[in-house]
């Protein structure tokens, strides 16, 4: 492998990696928020252990996130430097903006959120975590607009003295339609991400604790862990489930949104998605193939859905899609000789896994709220193994969709706007920076390290405190706690909050 392909490699890794973190952030802060409220307006104070109880793991994939970002934001200037010099000023803008605005936001408020307990007024420190909500998506709106840049290039001017694109217009920038269509795509997986979380967790809790509840011989134990399945993991289950059914429907909704978008801005990602090699009227959808999908002429279409890539690209089932070798000739005559096709394989089948792993959300959804209507409380194993294993797809989900957002658009690095400036373009081979190959090796083989031993710390200490459940500790708000009987002895002064 040279230089291009190990930088790749690199960013692709570090990418996928930061990617799983991202979702569950975004989505979990308002469910967060949400619990609050409800303890709040309720005066429940099981909603407070739950707020508590998912804060904690909250926290741990922030700070793993925010870790892996910083390093991932570094890679444009390690190995991407001549994309860097091509659309810095234009690309820096929406970066700049999400660490100014977005992480600041979401950093000081979250500190306020931390240690305000008890010290602020509930209705002041409520509002910290709905602020840290807001400047979550906040950051994820900011960066998208900088990726949307990538794909359909607007709000520049090519400077042909420097050879670069240089910002015009930083509303044109950040109303992209291509933004505009991702972002509420990124937030309904992200919130399905979260639902998906809080509802496998919620769910397992339940169970164990109405199997708790049977095993105990213990009749005042038995009612204090049927109690808790009943009135603290049941309601934010299904309250998660019922995110996850939104969520999933938005999810839907702005997909195919995308996919109409898609089909006009870059069309060969659209025709990659299908392994459509050739243009056809009315073209089918194929869940399932055989043969090489990098090899138009080896494809053997085992399942598909009549028509339906036609009608997902423009809501006509008998309209035109242009194949992917007929896309191939266009380019060629318009940007000159070179290969203008990505990996049909990976695009082919990353756009498959992106719908499939889903599915699991969709299973965990119709089974959970089967299992909790009517107000029952289920205590079947295999529902509380369901739950867990469950948790899982979403995020490989997500990972699946953005794969296939970077790898469709290859080899563009920034991809030509087909009704913008023409100049404003850049393949993935000349944004790389020239670096020796070994010293690239040496950096991918350290961050994959280093990443892998994060992975394992992120999984290890959200499994420990899933297992340890709501702490005893957080029974009861700060300022409800019975004052303890006064004894006459000497008190012995405490720093523990």
């Amino acid at each position: 492998m040279d230089t291009l392909d190990v930088s790749r490699w690199q960013f692709g890794i570090t990418t996928v990696y930061h990617f799983i973190l991202v979702p569950l952030t975004i989505g979990l802060a308002p469910l967060i928020a949400v619990m609050q409220t409800m303890w709040v307006v309720t005066k429940k104070d099981h909603w407070y252990r739950l707020t508590k109880f998912f804060g904690k793991l909250f926290l741990i994939n922030f700070a793993l996130g925010v870790a892996t970002g910083i390093v991932q934001e570094f890679q444009f200037g390690m190995n991407w430097s001549e994309y860097s010099r091509f659309v810095g000023d234009v690309f820096g803008a929406p970066l700049a903006l999400e660490g100014l605005v977005a992480f600041f936001l979401e950093s000081t408020f979250l500190g306020l959120w931390i240690f305000g307990w008890g010290r602020l007024p509930k209705l002041v420190h409520l509002a910290t975590i709905w602020l840290v909500a807001i400047g979550v998506n906040a950051s994820a709106f900011f960066i998208i607009a900088a990726n949307s840049f990538m794909q359909h290039p607007v709000g520049a001017v090519y400077n042909e003295e420097r050879g670069r694109a240089e910002l015009t217009s930083i509303w044109t920038l950040l109303t992209n339609n291509t933004a505009l269509a991702a972002f509420p795509h990124v937030v309904a997986g992200a919130l399905l991400t979260a639902g998906t979380f809080v509802a496998g967790i919620g769910g397992w809790w339940m169970v164990r604790n109405m199997r708790k509840a049977k095993e105990a011989t213990d009749q005042a134990v038995a009612a204090e862990h049927e109690a808790t399945a009943r009135t603290m993991f049941r309601p934010v289950t299904v309250l998660a489930l019922w995110v996850m059914v939104a969520s999933g429907v938005a999810l839907a909704i702005t997909g195919d949104i995308q996919g109409k978008l898609m089909f006009e801005q870059q069309p060969m990602k659209m025709a990659s998605a299908e392994s459509l090699c050739h243009t056809e009227t009315g073209a089918d959808f194929s869940i399932l193939t055989i043969g090489t999908q990098n090899n138009c002429e080896s494809i053997t279409q085992i399942i598909k859905i009549p028509k339906l890539t036609s009608f997902l690209a423009t809501n006509d089932f008998n309209s035109t899609v242009e194949g992917v070798t007929e896309i191939q000739a266009r380019y060629e005559q318009m940007y000159g000789p070179a290969n203008y096709k990505p990996n049909l394989f990976v695009t082919y089948w990353t756009f498959r896994a992106m719908i499939g792993w889903a599915a699991g959300s969709a299973l965990l959804a119709v089974v959970g709220l089967w299992m909790t209507r009517g107000g029952r409380v289920p205590d079947k194993k295999w529902f509380g193994w369901l739950s867990i294993l469950m948790i899982p797809t979403p995020f490989l989900g997500n990972s699946a969709g953005w794969v296939f957002t970077e790898m469709g658009r290859q080899p563009w690095v920034v991809a030509p706007n087909p009704t913008g400036v023409d100049q404003i373009r850049l393949m993935v081979d000349q944004g790389v920076s020239d670096h020796p190959t070994g010293l690239v090796v040496a950096s991918l083989i350290t961050f994959t390290l280093l990443y892998a031993a994060l992975g394992v710390v992120w999984f290890m200490l959200i499994r420990r405190y899933t297992i340890a459940g709501p702490s005893e500790h957080d029974a009861h708000p700060p300022g409800d706690e019975t004052p303890p009987e006064d004894t006459g002895e000497p008190k012995q002064l405490s720093f523990a909050y």
